[in-house]
Formats: structure tokens, C-alpha cells, sequence
């Protein structure tokens, strides 16, 4: 394990446990390295009209745009048990909003921080539609 996975991991422990889950009682926290080499974190937070609440991948997302970034190299995330804790949906439209064409490297560990899933963005939205779908759309409606 490279010392920038220990870091991405300790980092999401950090965020799980400052995570805000009285409803479900599942304390998620995320990390993002960024293609600079920047690490930022961000932990679930519910809310009791259970739609409004955010995820700890969109947290950390929004922690990396505040930060000045936009370029997602690798996300780990991190949830209450042994069993994985893969990003929902929604999360992984916003982790592909952030990601290269070619994707990002994608870890899922255990609460205790163990690898439980190494993948990437791809294999969890394939066929995804990003940033370069929308600019593809303008070029064609502009000829």
C-alpha cells in the first residue's frame, strides 16, 4: 500500500467519524486525491427529510472545488462495516462530473480501512455521460 493510499485512508476515517447519521445510523466518509496531489475528505450528512441530506463522495467533491480543484484522480470511501460501501448513484455521476474520460481509480475499505474493492470510475458508470458529451453537443449544433 503506498503511503498516498494510507493518507486518502486515514482521511476518510477522520470524515467518517465526524459524520452526521442519526436516521440511518451509517457513518460513510470519503477522500479524493486530486491530479494535483491534494487529498480533501468529506463525510455523510443526513437530514430528517431524507432527500436533503449528502453524501460523503458529494461532500468531498464539494471540499475540492472549494479548495480550487477539479480533477479527481482516485476516490476511497469508507463505511460503517466490512461490507462494501460502494457510491450510490448519484455519487457516481458527480465523481464522473470530476474524473478524465479515461476515468479514476476507485477503493472501497472496510471500517477498519482494509481494501475491500479496488476498481475504477468506469467500471462503476459505464457508458457514463460527462462534460465532453454536452461540449460534443454545442460543436454539433453550431455547424
Amino acid at each position: 500500500m503506498t503511503d498516498t493510499l494510507k493518507a486518502m485512508i486515514e482521511a476518510a476515517l477522520d470524515a467518517r467519524a465526524r459524520a452526521y447519521a442519526p436516521y440511518s445510523h451509517h457513518p460513510v466518509g470519503a477522500a479524493i486525491l486530486t491530479r494535483g496531489g491534494k487529498i480533501y475528505a468529506g463525510c455523510n450528512v443526513e437530514n430528517a427529510a431524507y432527500p436533503l441530506g449528502t453524501c460523503a463522495e458529494g461532500g468531498a467533491i464539494s471540499a475540492m472545488v472549494m479548495g480550487g480543484d477539479t480533477a479527481i484522480a482516485h476516490v476511497v470511501v469508507i463505511g460503517p462495516s466490512d461490507t462494501p460501501c460502494t457510491p450510490c448513484g448519484g455519487c457516481r455521476q458527480k465523481i464522473r462530473e470530476f474524473s478524465p474520460p479515461e476515468g479514476c481509480k476507485v477503493t472501497v475499505c472496510s471500517k477498519d480501512g482494509e481494501v475491500l474493492i479496488e476498481t475504477d470510475s468506469l467500471a462503476l458508470l459505464p457508458h457514463s455521460f460527462g462534460p465532453e458529451n454536452v461540449h460534443a453537443q454545442k460543436e454539433d449544433q453550431s455547424k
